[in-house]
């Protein structure tokens, strides 16, 4: 048994079975990929996947056994390397993070500024993805820090801290009916063809939700991945935005009229994730305290050594 037989054996499971896109994300021939698998099962004793002729449909029962622990395995091997790296150089190496675009256009500017002034030699990788794939990017081992709205809390494999709570206004032209309107309610932005985020983006499911609450169906006309582009088309006149409210900015949104009536629309709360069981630097510890000072080293190297139930 080696470790390139057990990245196979993992490769395998997340490219659904495909030798081909193993062998190509492996970097190595397909026969020798099948080779491996091969060598492995006969070392064991056991057939580790289901095979409808010359194809791999499954896991058989030892094989969904082996995975959990290959997958372990191959992350212990990372966490040495890790560690070692950590007591070598201390203030050098790679910080990846991985978050959506609102988070990494709003919230992060500053922080990411101040880690960079206390962390010159440190490499950081800022990756925009859905909040779905920032899930499976952290539980890839592929991200060392995951942070959104959406999906984090969700995942057992993942430790996850309150960043900070924010909430949603509305974004109108300027001289719109609706811009003198200091009490605006839902019932009245019911009336009016909205522009917002995406459905699983930046707190989408809350609006939906307020509106459902409230017994109305909006009339979502356009929906978007960022603020930006919601602003756009609220300034062509297309509707009406509804955007994280520190999306807005007076001096670059000259042209838009914020209206943030309080309670119009519930509050959410952003998160910071990590894997649990995932060695990180000094240096992570760092950037996470940056963000939530109730996050400290302590706090998340206890949150994620401890197993969640699925």
């Amino acid at each position: 048994m080696n470790f390139q037989q057990l990245r196979i054996i993992r490769e395998t499971v997340r490219r659904d079975f495909n030798f081909t896109e193993v062998a190509n994300a492996l970097f190595t021939s397909q026969s020798g990929v099948s080779k491996h698998v091969k060598d492995l099962e006969e070392e064991l004793g056991v057939e580790l996947f289901i095979r409808k002729g010359k194809r791999l449909v499954g896991l058989t029962e030892p094989g969904q056994e082996l995975v959990g622990i290959v997958e372990r395995m191959l992350m212990d091997a990372a966490n040495i390397r890790r560690v070692a790296a950590q007591f070598a150089n201390r203030d050098e190496g790679e910080l990846t993070i991985v978050t959506t675009h609102t988070q990494a256009r709003y919230a992060l500017p500053e922080i990411v500024a101040r880690f960079k002034q206390d962390f010159p030699r440190v490499h950081l990788a800022l990756h925009q993805e859905s909040p779905g794939e920032i899930v499976e990017r952290l539980r890839r081992g592929e991200a060392d820090i995951g942070i959104a709205t959406e999906a984090l809390d969700a995942e057992p494999t993942l430790a996850t801290f309150p960043f900070y709570s924010w909430h949603h206004a509305v974004v109108v032209p300027e001289g719109h009916p609706l811009a003198s309107r200091a009490e605006l309610t839902l019932q009245e932005l019911a009336q009016h063809p909205l522009i917002t985020y995406h459905e699983g983006y930046t707190g989408r499911a809350s609006i939906d939700r307020a509106f459902a609450e409230a017994s109305l169906q909006p009339d979502i006309v356009m929906s978007a991945l960022d603020a930006d582009v919601i602003k756009t088309y609220v300034e062509l006149g297309l509707g009406v935005g509804i955007v994280a409210a520190m999306a807005y900015h007076p001096r670059k949104d000259a042209g838009l009229v914020l209206l943030d009536p309080p309670g119009l629309f519930p509050p959410n709360v952003t998160r910071i994730a990590v894997r649990r069981g995932h060695y990180l630097r000094g240096f992570a510890y760092r950037f996470i305290e940056l963000c939530s000072k109730e996050a400290d080293e302590a706090t998340v190297k206890a949150a994620a050594s401890t197993l969640r139930d699925e």
